[in-house]
C-alpha cells in the first residue's frame, strides 16, 4: 500500500549538497553538449558553403575531381584514426546502450569521437555528399554526456546509460531545434523506457541542450511555417498515395542500407572490403555526376530544395527522388561519417512534391509536410520521433492528425519490408565488438575486415 510523502523528509532530500552536484554536473554537460552540436552545425554549414563555391566555379565541372579527392581523403582518416566515427553515429549509441557493451562502451562513444566525428562529417559536407548532420549530432552529444559519468560514484541516482539516453537526444533536440523531438527520441529510439528516478534531471538535459541550439539559431523553424490549407475528404486520395509510396520507398531504402553496410556475400562487397578507399572514390564520382545533372540539387542534405518546395518555388525535375535516393545510398555506403535523416526528410518531400504536382496543387504543402513524415518514419521505423521532428520543423501543429497517420501507416508497411534500420547496424556492431578485437570497426565494414589502426 502507496505511503504518503514525508515533507520533512523530502525536504532533506532536497537539500542533499551530492544531489545538487549531479544536478549541476549533468546540467553543465548537457550544455556542453548543446554547445557542441552547435559548433559542427556550423562547422558543416561552413564546410557545405564552400562545396557550393567550387560548384558555381567554372560550370561545376571540378567537383568531378574535388570530390573524390576529398571522399577518399575522409574515408582514409576515418579508417586510420577513428573507425568508430563512420556512419550516422545513432548504431554506435544504441550500441553503448545495450547492457552487454558496458565494459567496452568508449569504443562507441567518447570524447575523442565526438571530436573525430564533428572534424569527419564536415569533412563529408565539404565533399558534397548526400548526408545530414543530425545523426552524427547524436554521436557527439553522447560521448559529451558519457564523459560526465566519472563524476558520479556507485551511489549515484544517475546511471552510465542514463547520460548516454540524454546525450543522445540531446543531440537530436539540438540539431533539429526541436526540444520535444528529443525527449520523444530517447523514449522510442534510444531507451524505450526512461529509469524513474532520473527521468526528470534527463528531460531537462534534453530541454537544456535544445534551448542551446535556440540562443544560436534563434526561436525559429527549421524550414519555416508553412500555410496549411484547409484540408477535406478530397486530400485523403492524395495523402494516401504519398504516405504508401513513403512507407514503401522508405522500407526498401532500409533494406538497402542494412544489406549494402553489413552484408559480405557479394563480389561488390568483398571488392570494396579491400579497397574501401577506391571504392569510396569511384562512389563519389557518381554522386558528383548525378548532382551535375540534378543543377546541383542532390548534393547536401537537401534542407534548401525543401524549402523552396515548401515555399511553391521549387525547381528540381520529377526524377529529383530517385536520384536523392541514389545519391543518399552511394553517400552512406561510401563510409564517411554522415547521417540519413535531412537527405530521408527532403526524399519524403520530393514524393509529395510530385504527387502534389500531379493530383492537387493546392494541399502542396501539407502533402510535403506529410511526404517527410511518413518517408522518416518508413526509413527508421520510430514514427513517433518522425512526426513531431517534421511538426516541429515545419510549425505544423495544425497537422497534428494528418502527420501522426503518415508516419504510422509508412512505419507499419516498411516493417512488412525491412528490419528496423539503426538496430540491425547496432547489432552488427556490437557482433564485431565482441569478435575480441581492441580496435573498433566502423558500422559498415564486413565482419571479416581488418581496421587498420592508428
Amino acid at each position: 500500500m502507496l505511503q504518503d510523502p514525508d515533507p520533512f523528509h523530502a525536504v532533506r532530500r532536497e537539500l542533499d549538497g551530492r544531489l545538487w552536484m549531479e544536478r549541476t554536473v549533468v546540467l553543465a554537460y548537457a550544455a556542453a553538449a548543446g554547445l557542441g552540436v552547435v559548433a559542427f552545425t556550423l562547422l558543416a554549414e561552413h564546410a557545405f558553403g564552400l562545396f557550393e563555391r567550387i560548384l558555381h566555379w567554372r560550370g561545376g565541372w571540378a567537383v568531378l575531381v574535388w570530390m573524390p579527392a576529398v571522399t577518399m581523403a575522409v574515408v582514409w582518416a576515418t579508417r586510420r584514426w577513428a573507425p568508430a566515427a563512420a556512419g550516422s553515429g545513432i548504431p554506435q549509441v544504441m550500441a553503448a546502450l545495450d547492457p552487454e557493451a558496458a565494459a567496452h562502451r568508449t569504443r562507441f562513444v567518447s570524447l575523442w569521437l565526438s571530436l573525430a566525428k564533428t572534424v569527419l562529417a564536415s569533412g563529408g559536407f565539404l565533399a558534397g555528399l548526400s548526408i545530414g548532420r543530425e545523426g552524427p549530432s547524436v554521436q557527439v552529444a553522447a560521448g559529451v554526456m558519457q564523459h560526465g559519468h566519472r563524476w558520479f560514484g556507485p551511489r549515484s541516482g544517475l546511471s552510465a546509460h542514463g547520460l548516454l539516453v540524454a546525450g543522445g537526444a540531446a543531440g537530436i533536440a539540438a540539431a533539429f531545434n526541436a526540444p520535444l523531438a528529443g525527449v520523444v527520441f530517447a523514449i522510442e529510439e534510444l531507451s524505450r523506457k526512461l529509469e524513474s528516478r532520473s527521468s526528470g534531471l534527463i528531460i531537462a538535459a534534453i530541454v537544456l541542450a535544445g534551448l542551446i541550439g535556440v540562443s544560436a539559431f534563434g526561436n525559429l523553424s527549421y524550414f519555416g511555417r508553412i500555410q496549411v490549407p484547409r484540408l477535406g475528404w478530397s486530400a485523403l486520395l492524395p495523402g494516401l498515395c504519398v504516405t504508401v509510396a513513403c512507407g514503401v520507398l522508405g522500407g526498401i531504402f532500409a533494406k538497402l542500407l542494412a544489406a549494402s553496410l553489413t552484408s559480405t556475400a557479394s563480389r561488390v562487397q568483398r571488392l570494396r572490403a579491400r579497397f574501401p578507399v577506391r571504392f569510396a572514390g569511384v562512389l563519389a564520382v557518381v554522386i558528383a555526376i548525378i548532382g551535375l545533372v540534378t543543377g546541383g540539387a542532390t548534393f547536401g542534405a537537401g534542407s534548401e530544395a525543401v524549402k523552396h518546395m515548401l515555399q511553391g518555388q521549387a525547381d528540381v525535375p520529377m526524377f529529383y527522388v530517385t536520384l536523392k535516393f541514389v545519391a543518399t545510398w552511394l553517400s552512406t555506403w561510401s563510409g564517411v561519417p554522415g547521417g540519413i535523416f535531412a537527405p530521408s526528410l527532403s526524399i519524403g518531400a520530393g514524393v509529395g512534391h510530385n504527387v502534389a504536382a500531379l493530383m492537387g496543387e493546392d494541399i502542396a504543402p501539407a502533402l510535403i509536410a506529410m511526404g517527410m513524415a511518413a518517408f522518416l518514419a518508413a526509413v527508421t521505423q520510430a514514427p513517433l520521433t518522425a512526426f513531431i521532428i517534421v511538426m516541429e520543423m515545419v510549425d505544423g501543429h495544425a497537422m497534428v492528425l494528418s502527420l501522426m497517420a503518415s508516419a504510422m501507416l509508412a512505419s507499419l508497411l516498411s516493417r512488412m519490408l525491412a528490419r528496423p534500420l539503426y538496430e540491425t547496424l547496432a547489432q552488427a556492431l556490437l557482433q564485431a565488438a565482441g569478435g575480441g578485437d581492441p580496435t573498433p570497426r566502423p558500422p559498415d565494414a564486413p565482419a571479416d575486415v581488418t581496421v587498420a589502426k592508428g
